[in-house]
């Protein structure tokens, strides 16, 4: 399988897991010159905190979640780290359940990976595998990486 796209998804819980998930990006990417969409999706709440956050002028026309994105600090070190491992990227942003939004990132931008982090879960967290990461590998289009962080979740 010759890959072609990878796409980084992202969200509010993986701020302190980007060095992990850009490693693996790398290792993936880089020795097949393939493009990663770093992409952040926000669920409607979330991305209404972020434009507050963000200082995003509400007065203007429609702000594009693209643009929320390239301006939230987990995508800005993650480009960075691709950067460095000089690996081709584009930005998207997303807004919606996390889950179905990332299976609709990974269906349009014609991902032939994906790639999602994830915290360890206890014996009790484990029969709730967790609804994003659960959904992402049932249903993306293509194979799904899972970077798991080491902290526990229940």
């Amino acid at each position: 399988m010759n890959l072609e796209t990878v796409l980084l998804a992202v969200g509010p819980g993986d701020a302190d897991r980007s060095d992990e998930l850009a490693k693996t990006v790398a290792e993936v990417a880089h020795p097949t010159e393939t493009t990663v969409v770093l992409a952040h999706v926000f669920t409607s709440s979330e991305y209404e905190d972020i434009l507050t956050e963000l200082e995003f002028d509400r007065t203007a026309e429609e702000i594009e979640p693209d643009e929320v994105a390239r301006r939230h600090s987990t995508i800005i070190d993650l480009k960075q780290a691709l950067e460095e491992y000089d690996i081709d990227y584009e930005i998207k942003g997303a807004i919606g359940e996390h889950g179905p939004a990332i299976v609709d990132l990974a269906t349009s931008s014609d991902a032939d990976r994906v790639v999602v982090g994830g915290r360890r879960r206890s014996p009790t967290g484990k029969a709730v595998f967790g609804s994003t990461a659960q959904e992402v590998l049932l249903s993306a289009p293509s194979p799904v990486t899972f970077v798991r962080s080491d902290d526990y979740d229940d």
